[in-house]
């Protein structure tokens, strides 16, 4: 028995897993099942995604209960069966049918939750064959999901009597149908591995020793010593370790995070230094243990405070503590002021917000020969590949990273998290290393989104239309900039809403403070600017008596209408479409709430519906934002789609297949779709801005035209021929001469293709200039929603009951995707609206950092409008961040419909609900 082995003497505990007898040796007396299961008998199906009981990932079931294995000792299992969700789908023909029920309505977006939902509808399904909808969120409600908003499982679960398993087709998806995620069964059954999946049980594990206080200075001990007296532990690592610049970030002149702080942290969670030992030492070491003395400095950490003149520069190489920034004007906002008939005035304030996916950060490294080999849950590889070649000071081609499954990003997993730490520990001891977050560390060191103060100004004449804008925000960008710069600039564009208004100026700027970084959050800013835009309409709106709805539509962007930028588009404005859309439904649940209202006479209960619409521009504002796809045909007649977009559930790895598909126009052809890796796949760009479908589905169109044009030249027919594969012959179908090629007689290259193509499309943009006036966007997507809400008086609750939701798509690729990212995104909204605050340095868990469970998402109809875009594929147009905008201010507008009062501060808890109501009836 080796020295690390004494940590594993206890007792052999046996039971029933997935219908197989196995046996688990020498446990411990507080061993998790979830560990067991893990990294005993590798069955990964269970997720981990907070080791607190909070989520559901890990849920199992044993002798016919449903359980957290995270809470459930190993020892207590003896003799006892257990089910994951393997066993369910593999094993069952429940299960099975489940599966497909799931694949079918897209009930699987990133796919970490899903087991955990797969447990408990099987479950549910084990005792009713047909349960209500409410049966069904009964169940499901102790698995939490971020992604999929909950109807999509909703709707598997009570679809799984009337599911038929569709014959396999081979080849592409269909462009415009709702095909299911081509990764989509692995996801329900387990199998796909996430960043804490792939690593070996044994490999190293990394523990980062992390700062327990906003700001202070600190010195080490007898770090050699420590090393020396705990033979289980291989190295430690420091700033000192670190061969190149200890420094990473997003943008040039903003490259300001340490890998490890020096002398002093400057956030709760700071990263000081890092321990690289065995599992059984790492997982049970406390960090107060770890040779480090601290000293607590006064941290600075509100932004009218930073700013002021006593205030310490956060980062001392800074003058001040603005980080930078924005701009834009147009036109005399101060004449259009002084020249309406009306101007109304808001001050408006949110918070910081928690991203909350599943899976946490986590990754494995290893050494391939002289290449350091780096897989992690990552948004854009080649940015780590970068990044990484700075801090580690080597050539990139002695760097490959792999991005595993994503269980959930929204932005936060664009930033560098466990890759440098991997890759200095397998650098310095030769040897694997692992690390996975633990939901604390994820909570108090990863970026959240901006919390904001702004200050807006409308005025309108009489007819409400609007004659000008002044908009003032500052964001809180924490200690270090992250994507700061870039909510800072993207803010300012977006502040007129999809609106026409001729005088308009948007003042932004990003203060540092000791609290945790923020950075990209679905939206970067868009969102916290257009809660204080829209609900300040609904204000204007009703002092004018014209109709929310009404005073939008007339105000709408259109064709041939320059945004606040000067930009025009000559078609594809898709605002007006998304607001008429609504028309119907905007009349309806008006009436529904007023005879609901009236039912209600004397009661504490009252409804409202609010509207709000939203924008968005696709990709990176004025920058170049290219994507490269690659393809080829081997002798076999497979299609190999090399792309590396990464897929984080919003579907790229089943949209780009449908989009090249559709461009190399060639029916039921066998492929194979290699996924990112950079020493494979070419570079696709970050995922982030919405940008997937639009620039990577670009690069594919391009690719699959271009193979397509390569054989038709060969087979000497026209591009529009259609063509036919099978086996190694491709047939040219519909020519008088019938043509056919044998690709086993043509040379291969040098990745064993006959065929290859590959194609980049970089949006086309206008640098803006002084004033924010240019071109920052190709495309911009556009939405409207309404939300019904039901207010309780007595308590400051608040319930949204209906949310209709009008999105223009430009083409909907994948229907049933569109509407998986428009569920997903209203429960994000939601929670934005009404429950999630992060406060740094305090919130740290799932328990008290509330997100929507299925018991809050309300019914939710999406309505696919499709103005083409002449630069999106097929017409297509980004949607992925366009969903959460519109929905947090549609939410305040129908707390303002039912009672009159304005939130203006968000999230709208209880507590502030009530508080706004008591002072508006004081007043009264």
């Amino acid at each position: 028995m080796s020295e690390h082995d004494q940590f594993y003497s206890g007792e052999d505990i046996g039971f029933t897993l997935n219908n197989k007898g196995v046996f688990v040796t020498n446990v411990q007396p507080a061993e998790r099942l979830s560990e067991s299961l893990r990294e005993r008998l590798l069955v990964r199906d269970v997720k981990v995604g907070c080791n607190a009981g909070d989520c559901g990932a890990c849920s199992v079931i044993i002798d016919g209960e449903i359980v957290c294995s995270c809470l459930t000792p190993t020892r207590q299992v003896e003799g006892k069966t257990i089910l994951t969700s393997q066993g369910i789908v593999t094993g069952t023909e429940l299960g099975q049918s489940l599966s497909q029920s799931f694949q079918k309505h897209g009930a699987a977006q990133c796919g970490i939750c899903t087991p955990g939902m797969v447990v408990s509808a099987y479950r549910l399904l084990q005792e009713e064959e047909q349960p209500s909808e409410q049966m069904v969120m009964d169940y499901l409600g102790g698995v939490l999901c971020r992604c999929t908003g909950y109807r999509k499982f909703l709707e598997g679960v009570l679809d799984v009597s009337g599911t038929e398993e569709k014959k396999k087709v081979s080849g592409f998806p269909t462009l415009g149908e709702p095909e299911k995620h081509l990764d989509g069964k692995d996801k329900i059954s387990g199998l796909l591995q996430f960043g804490d999946d792939i690593a070996p049980p044994h490999a190293l594990v990394v523990k980062v020793i992390r700062s327990p206080y906003n700001r202070a200075n600190f010195h080490f001990g007898d770090l050699a010593g420590f090393v020396e007296d705990n033979p289980e532990v291989e190295t430690i690592l420091t700033h000192s370790d670190i061969p190149g610049k200890n420094q990473f970030g997003i943008f040039p002149g903003f490259i300001d995070q340490p890998v490890f702080e020096v002398d002093e942290a400057r956030f709760k969670g700071a990263a000081v230094a890092a321990i690289v030992g065995f599992p059984e030492f790492i997982n049970s070491f406390a960090a107060d243990d770890f040779p480090i003395f601290w000293e607590e400095l006064s941290p600075v950490l509100d932004m009218d405070e930073a700013e002021g003149d006593e205030a310490h520069h956060v980062l001392p190489e800074r003058p001040g503590n603005i980080l930078c920034r924005g701009l834009v004007k147009k036109g005399n906002h101060e004449l259009g002021l002084q020249g309406s008939e009306f101007v109304g005035e808001s001050n408006f304030s949110t918070s910081f917000v928690e991203h909350a996916y599943i899976e946490t950060e986590a990754g494995y490294s290893f050494m391939d020969g002289d290449q350091l080999v780096i897989h992690a849950c990552t948004q854009s590889t080649y940015m780590d590949l970068e990044s990484l070649q700075e801090v580690l000071n080597l050539d990139r081609t002695k760097i490959r990273v792999v991005p595993t499954a994503v269980g959930g990003g929204f932005g936060s997993k664009l930033d560098l998290s466990v890759q440098p730490y991997l890759a200095l520990a397998t650098l310095k001891t030769g040897q694997p290393a692992r690390i996975a977050y633990t939901r604390q560390e994820s909570f108090l060191s990863t970026t959240k989104r901006h919390p904001a103060k702004i200050s807006i100004r409308v005025g309108v004449d009489r007819e409400g239309l609007i004659q000008g804008i002044h908009f003032k925000g500052k964001f809180n960008t924490g200690a270090y900039s992250s994507w700061g710069p870039a909510v800072i600039s993207r803010v300012p564009i977006h502040a007129t809403g999809p609106y026409y208004v001729p005088n308009f100026l948007a003042e932004t700027k990003a203060i540092l403070t000791n609290s945790t970084p923020a950075g990209a959050f679905r939206g970067f800013g868009v969102p916290q600017a257009t809660v204080a835009l829209e609900t300040l309409f609904d204000e204007i709106a009703l002092k004018l008596g014209i109709d929310p709805l009404e005073f939008r539509i007339r105000n709408a962007l259109d064709n041939g209408l320059p945004n606040g930028c000067g930009q025009i588009f000559t078609s594809g404005v898709g605002i007006k479409p998304c607001l008429e859309q609504l028309r119907p439904h905007w009349a309806e649940e008006k009436m529904r709430v007023k005879e609901f209202n009236e039912a209600q006479t004397g009661s504490h209960l009252v409804r409202g519906v609010g509207v709000a619409s939203g924008w968005y521009g696709c990709g990176n504002t004025a920058l170049s934002n290219p994507s490269t796809i690659k393809a080829g045909i081997k002798a076999d007649g497979t299609v190999y789609l090399n792309q590396g977009a990464i897929d984080i559930g919003q579907g790229s790895n089943t949209v780009i297949p449908q989009i090249f598909g559709e461009a190399f126009g060639v029916k039921n052809v066998p492929f194979k779709l290699i996924y990112a890796d950079t020493e494979i796949t070419p570079d696709a760009g970050k995922t982030s801005g919405s940008r997937q479908t639009f620039v990577s589905g670009n690069a594919a169109k391009l690719c699959g035209t271009a193979l397509k044009k390569q054989i038709t030249r060969q087979l000497n027919v026209s591009e529009e021929t259609k063509l036919y594969i099978e086996g190694s012959k491709i047939r040219a179908i519909g020519e008088p001469n019938e043509t056919t090629l044998d690709l086993a007689t043509l040379p291969k290259d040098e990745d064993g293709f006959v065929y290859k193509a590959m194609e980049t499309y970089d949006p086309p943009t206008v640098t803006l200039d002084s004033n924010g006036q240019g071109e920052p966007y190709a495309q911009y997507g556009y939405a409207a929603q309404l939300a019904v809400v039901e207010v309780d008086q007595k308590l400051g609750k608040v319930k949204v009951v209906t949310v209709i939701a009008a999105h223009d798509v430009g083409k909907a690729i994948n229907p049933m995707l569109v509407e998986g990212q428009v569920d997903g995104g209203v429960a994000q909204g939601l929670g934005m609206a009404l429950m999630e605050e992060f406060i740094p340095g305090k919130t740290d868990n799932l328990h008290d950092y509330l997100i929507p469970t299925i018991g809050d998402i309300p019914e939710i109809k999406t309505l696919i409008v499709e103005v083409p875009d002449p630069r999106g594929p097929y017409g297509a147009k980004g949607l992925g961040e366009h969903v959460l905008i519109p929905t947090p201010p549609a939410i305040l507008n129908g707390i303002y419909d039912a009672t009159g009062v304005q939130i203006k501060k968000i999230p709208a808890t209880p507590g502030r609900v009530l508080k706004a109501l008591k002072e508006t009836k004081c007043e009264q």
